[in-house]
C-alpha cells in the first residue's frame, strides 16, 4: 500500500501535455511552458484551475487515457474550492432530510492547504483500482496462516493492524481512515442504506459473516485511524503528520468537498469510475 509523500503531487509528462494543449495550444515553446508549470507552484495551480481544463475534463469521456487519476481529482477539488466560494452553505443529509450548514468558508480554507488537497486527490485516485493482497502470519510456532483481502476490506485491515509489526502499520492506518472518508464523501448514500432501511429508518439486522457499521461509526473510526497515522513515526519522516492531524480534527468537514464532487461532477459516473 503506497503512502503519498507530503511534498505533494508531481505531474507526469502526459499530464503536462494535457494541460498545455488545453489552455495554451498556440504556444510554440511547449517544453519551456511545461518547465514553468513544474517549477512555479502558483502558476501550476492557476493552470490546473483554468476553466478550459475543467470543461475538457467533463466533456471528454476518455479523459483517463490522457491524464493520471490524481490530476483528474486535483482538477475537481480545485473546481470545488472555487465553486464553494460562490455559495453560502453545504448540505448534510440524513435518512429523512437535507440540512443546510453555513460552513463553506471553513471548507474552502481546508482545501487551501495545498498538502491536504494533494493528499485528497491522491487518496481518491487510489480507489479507482481495488487491489488484492495475501498476507501470511504465524499463528504459533510452526503454524502459519494466509489471509487474502482487498484494500477496500476495512474489517480485514483493522484485524491486520493487530498482527503486523509497528513499522508496517502506517499503511494500514492510512487506508482504513481513507476508506471511511471515501465512503462518507463519495458514497454517503451507500453508508446510510447499508446500515438502515431507507423508508422505515430501522437499523438492518446483522447478517452472520457480514459486518456493517453505521455512518457515525465510519466517522468515529476515520478520526481514530487518522490520529494513529499522525502519531506514527513513519508519518513524520514522510512529512504527512500535519495532513493526518488536519483530517483527524476536520473529518466531517473533509467529507464536504467530496460530497460536492459526487453530487455535482460525478453523479451517475461514480460507480463506473470507482468500479
Amino acid at each position: 500500500m503506497s503512502v503519498l509523500n507530503g511534498k505533494g503531487i508531481r505531474l507526469s509528462d502526459r499530464d503536462l501535455d494535457f494541460l498545455v494543449e488545453t489552455v495554451s495550444p498556440e504556444v510554440t515553446d511547449k517544453p519551456r511552458l511545461k518547465q514553468i508549470i513544474r517549477e512555479d507552484k502558483d502558476f501550476r495551480n492557476t493552470f490546473i484551475g483554468h476553466e478550459k481544463v475543467f470543461r475538457r475534463l467533463t466533456d471528454d469521456d476518455e479523459v483517463f487515457l490522457k491524464i493520471s487519476p490524481t490530476l483528474f481529482f486535483e482538477i475537481l477539488l480545485r473546481k470545488t474550492a472555487n465553486d464553494l466560494e460562490e455559495v453560502s452553505y453545504t448540505v448534510e443529509k440524513t435518512s429523512t432530510m437535507r440540512i443546510p450548514v453555513f460552513d463553506t468558508k471553513d471548507v474552502v480554507e481546508l482545501l487551501a492547504k495545498e498538502s491536504l488537497l494533494g493528499y485528497l486527490a491522491d487518496m481518491l485516485s487510489s480507489f479507482t483500482k481495488i487491489e488484492s493482497y495475501a498476507i501470511s502470519f504465524r499463528v504459533k510456532k510452526g503454524i502459519w496462516k494466509k489471509i487474502r483481502f482487498n484494500n477496500l476490506d476495512i474489517f480485514s485491515l483493522m484485524n491486520f493492524c493487530e498482527v503486523v509489526e509497528d513499522e508496517y502499520r502506517l499503511g494500514f492506518y492510512k487506508r482504513i481512515a481513507d476508506i471511511c472518508l471515501f465512503i462518507l464523501g463519495i458514497f454517503p448514500d451507500y453508508a446510510e442504506r447499508d446500515y438502515r432501511y431507507p423508508f422505515s429508518g430501522e437499523v438492518r439486522p446483522q447478517i452472520r459473516g457480514r459486518l456493517r457499521i453505521s455512518p457515525v461509526d465510519y466517522e468515529k473510526e476515520g478520526r481514530k485511524f487518522y490520529k494513529l497515522a499522525a502519531e506514527h513515526q513513519s508519518a513524520k519522516e514522510l512529512e504527512l503528520s500535519g495532513v493526518f492531524w488536519a483530517l483527524h480534527g476536520n473529518f466531517q468537514r473533509a467529507t464536504k468537498p467530496l460530497n460536492f464532487i459526487a453530487e455535482h461532477y460525478l453523479q451517475y459516473k461514480r460507480h463506473k469510475l470507482f468500479g
